[in-house]
C-alpha cells in the first residue's frame, strides 16, 4: 500500500480555503490575499494554496463563487447609494444656509434629499436580507459539506482496518497452505521410498479428528 504523503491535503484543509477563499471575494479582496491567510493557518504557502485552489477545490464551488461576487457587486452598489444620499442631504442644508434669504428649490429642500436616502437605506436593508438569506443557505451546504467529510474520514479508517484484518488472515491460510504441501509431499515421499526411509524432523502441522477432519496444531 503507498504511503500518504505528510504534506497530502484534507477534506477539512480544503473546506477552510474554500470559506477564506469566497470571503475574500464576497469581501472585494483579492485571492492572492486569500491564499496568503489560508497558507498562515496551514503553514503552506501562498503559491501552494492557488494550486489547490485552482487545480482540485474551484470547481467544486462555481456556484458559491457567482454567489460570492454577486454579494460584492450589491455591497458596492448600496455604498455608492448611500453615499450619493449623504451627499445630496449635505448638499441640500448647505445651500439652504447659503442663501436664507430665498427659498430653496423643492429639489434642494432638506426634505426630499432626506426621503430618497430613507428610501435608499431600505432599499439597501431589503439586499441585506436576501444577501443574509443565501449566506445561511450556504453555510447549510459548507455543514453538509463538512459532515460528508467527516463521514468520507471515518469510512477511511474503517476500511483501513478491515485491510489490516484481511492481510492477517492471508498470512494465516498462506501458512496453512504451506504446512499442507510439507504434508502432502512428505507423504507422497513416504509412499514412493518406503516405511523405512529416514524421517525428516518436520512437525506436523494438522492432525485428524475422529471425524476424519483436519485440525491445526497450534505448537507455540
Amino acid at each position: 500500500m503507498t504511503a500518504a504523503r505528510q504534506d497530502a491535503w484534507t477534506p477539512d484543509d480544503d473546506l477552510m480555503l474554500a470559506e477564506v477563499t469566497l470571503r475574500h471575494i464576497r469581501e472585494g479582496s483579492t485571492q492572492l490575499c486569500a491564499f496568503e491567510e489560508v497558507g498562515e493557518r496551514l503553514s503552506r504557502t501562498a503559491a501552494a494554496c492557488g494550486f489547490r485552489w485552482n487545480s482540485a477545490v474551484r470547481k467544486q464551488y462555481e456556484d458559491a463563487i457567482q454567489l460570492a461576487k454577486s454579494q460584492r457587486q450589491e455591497r458596492k452598489k448600496a455604498k455608492r447609494k448611500l453615499k450619493t444620499a449623504v451627499y445630496m442631504t449635505e448638499a441640500g442644508e448647505e445651500s439652504m444656509y447659503a442663501t436664507p434669504d430665498v427659498e430653496a428649490p423643492v429639489s434642494m429642500r432638506g426634505e426630499m434629499p432626506e426621503e430618497l436616502s430613507f428610501d435608499v437605506v431600505i432599499r439597501f436593508l431589503r439586499g441585506q436580507k436576501d444577501v443574509f438569506r443565501q449566506m445561511k443557505r450556504l453555510e447549510r451546504d459548507m455543514e453538509v459539506s463538512r459532515r460528508e467529510a467527516e463521514e468520507l474520514r471515518a469510512e477511511n479508517e474503517s476500511l483501513k482496518e478491515e485491510i489490516a484484518l484481511l492481510k492477517s488472515d492471508y498470512q494465516v491460510v498462506n501458512e496453512d497452505y504451506k504446512a499442507l504441501i510439507q504434508i502432502m509431499d512428505r507423504a507422497r515421499k513416504m509412499a514412493f521410498l518406503g516405511s523405512n526411509e529416514e524421517e525428516v524432523d518436520i512437525k506436523p502441522r494438522f492432525k485428524m479428528d475422529a471425524n476424519g477432519n483436519l485440525e491445526r496444531v497450534d505448537y507455540r
